[in-house]
């Protein structure tokens, strides 16, 4: 007969027998150690237009290494970065070279070669390194010239620059090359419909629809009579807010009209008060002195 006192024991010797199992699991786990990673992952993102761009990469060092040739010959496909193969990613249509490519997410994988590199967007993602590649998976191949640096890049660096509205150019760069990437996008075609739709809408626009229709054409080479017409229109009034006027002395400047562009960089000096006057006040004088 099993009393209460003894079946009481008997939970406490079983539960401290669990206890202490539970302790040597405990103690019997290897410590870890956390080091840093030879090759740290760098996630690059930039807005081009209206298309979001982003690259996900590790970046391996040089460390006293020959690379391209070398430690990675040339003709052989490379992950374009260390570790799980670079990936990059586009919200919208893209032109790489002149080549379409929509938009999507991709692997990026390279051949380097002394004169001509091979970049490859292959629709498979997530791969670690090159070594389950497939070419049948490949969305676009493009052949890209490489550009000597005089000075070494010691960790390999991916980047988006030259900045336009409808282009940009994604590079490469590791120990003395340069590989340039020409991306393209279609943005004034949508933009230019837009500021149609708004102007044969019919509604009451404000002065800043006006200004920045004038400005997007004034900046991108479009229709100088049309954006005069709607910086006119964002100027009218009593007034006119000061880098709107600003604006008008451009457009004014573009299409020779010396004398209205130095009235109107004039107004726009008069108007400018607060924090913005001072550098309101140059950006009009370098306008006026570049028309005398």
């Amino acid at each position: 007969m099993i009393t209460t006192h003894s079946f009481a024991v008997r939970l406490v010797s079983v539960g401290l027998l669990f206890a202490a199992s539970g302790v040597c699991a405990h103690a019997q786990q290897p410590p870890k150690i956390n080091a840093p990673a030879a090759s740290p992952t760098s996630t690059l993102k930039q807005k081009v237009g209206f298309t979001e761009v982003e690259v996900v990469y590790a970046r391996p060092s040089m460390r006293d290494r020959k690379i391209f040739g070398a430690f990675l010959p040339y003709g052989e496909v490379w992950r374009t970065g260390a570790n799980t193969a670079t990936k990059i990613t586009f919200s919208t249509a893209v032109r790489l070279q002149g080549k379409e490519l929509a938009a999507g997410s991709y692997a990026l994988y390279s051949i380097p070669d002394a004169k001509e590199w091979t970049l490859i967007f292959n629709k498979v993602t997530g791969e670690w390194g090159a070594y389950s590649y497939k070419q049948e998976n490949d969305a676009l191949r493009i052949k890209v010239k490489p550009v000597a640096l005089a000075q070494a890049v010691e960790t390999f660096t991916i980047d988006l620059n030259d900045l336009k509205t409808e282009s940009a150019t994604l590079n490469l760069i590791w120990e003395k090359t340069r590989v340039p990437v020409k991306l393209e996008f279609d943005v004034i075609k949508e933009v230019v419909a837009q500021i149609d739709a708004a102007m044969t809408s019919g509604a009451t626009l404000p002065p800043a629809t006006y200004f920045t229709a004038a400005m997007f054409y004034h900046d991108n080479g479009l229709d100088l009579a049309k954006a005069r017409s709607w910086i006119e229109k964002a100027t009218q009034g009593d007034k006119p807010l000061f880098y709107m006027l600003h604006g008008k002395a451009k457009i004014l400047a573009k299409l020779g009209d010396k004398a209205g562009a130095i009235a109107a960089a004039k107004q726009s000096m008069a108007a400018a008060e607060g924090a913005p006057r001072a550098e309101y006040v140059r950006l009009n004088e370098a306008l006026i002195a570049s028309l005398k």
